[in-house]
């Protein structure tokens, strides 16, 4: 998937510069990456909320058109006020086709309610992580990672070396470090990690010793 952006370079920069934009409904951004210099750029801040809205935009290629020359580029960070829906500032990042990129895509999980471990075992789908580090071409990037639970029964999880990845698509793995990714816990557990958890809230102070008698 690839989204599409106008932008227009900028000459002045620093925090009065940056508040003058923000007035004029513009968002101050930098590009950098690649054998070119870093750029300053702005863009509309309402066209780059409503794609920050969207969750496929924080992991697909976004075509920036600059200067009416496109330029293929990722978002890699993004400022955003405390309490206002108010962009503050964007990074992007160019990308090279023949270079493979590493980025974190979301993961979709799917038929939970068909797992085993839920339907007949009455377990609870637990979801360690919600994205996954991977690395391929960006022709090859995913918007994100299907992960399939029908098969899953009481007491099982899968880790990211487990998951179904899309052609051309790796997992960035540390070592022999695996992470888990979903497990389905049984409702028997559940029920006794909420009756610890219960007493240890109401198990009574131990008693102070009473002072010696004059």
């Amino acid at each position: 998937m690839q989204f599409e952006l106008n932008a227009q370079t900028r000459a002045l920069q620093g925090s009065g510069a940056s508040r003058r934009l923000r007035r004029a409904k513009k968002v101050p951004a930098i590009l950098y990456g690649g054998a070119t210099a870093p750029e300053l750029i702005e863009l509309d801040h309402n066209e780059l909320l409503l794609a920050l809205r969207k969750e496929a935009f924080h992991s697909s290629l976004i075509s920036l058109k600059l200067g009416g020359s496109p330029q293929t580029v990722l978002l890699r960070d993004v400022q955003m006020h405390a309490y206002k829906p108010l962009v503050l500032h964007v990074d992007f990042q160019r990308v090279d086709a023949t270079r493979a990129l590493r980025q974190k895509v979301p993961l979709h999980f799917i038929n939970g309610e068909l797992s085993p471990g839920v339907k007949l075992s009455g377990g609870v789908v637990s979801h360690a992580i919600t994205e996954v580090d991977i690395t391929c071409l960006p022709k090859d990037l995913p918007a994100f990672i299907e992960v399939d639970l029908k098969d899953l029964k009481a007491g099982q999880s899968l880790h990211v070396s487990q998951l179904v990845y899309p052609e051309g698509v790796k997992p960035v793995m540390h070592g022999s470090d695996d992470p888990l990714v979903v497990s389905i816990t049984s409702m028997k557990a559940v029920v006794e990690e909420a009756e610890t958890v219960e007493g240890e809230a109401v198990a009574p102070a131990a008693a102070a010793p009473a002072p010696d008698a004059a």
